[in-house]
């Protein structure tokens, strides 16, 4: 197994507010769902209510509040061409 390299942290408090770091990229978010890339690879967070309520492009730290339902995460290989495509289209 090859270790990719980056760093991620997800603290979830009460199931109501999450914070994340290690965040390259929000793909798209609505109330139910948010889903963005990490350092480590693809996040969907699932719930009710969602809004993000900080975001900080040059730290890479964002902050979810809501009715947290559920965090699934991709697979880790999609990591290298996540990155190849976000260079492309930045």
């Amino acid at each position: 197994m090859t270790e990719i390299q980056g760093r991620h942290n997800a603290i979830l408090e009460n199931r109501s507010r999450l914070m994340l770091t290690g965040v390259n990229e929000v793909e798209r978010f609505d109330e139910n769902i948010v889903v963005l890339y990490t350092q480590l690879g693809q996040l969907t967070v699932k719930g009710e209510k969602l809004h993000i309520s900080e975001m900080s492009v040059d730290s890479g730290e964002l902050n979810i509040d809501g009715e947290i339902s559920g965090l699934i995460y991709g697979e880790r290989d999609m990591v290298g061409r996540l990155s190849f495509l976000g260079k492309l289209f930045r």
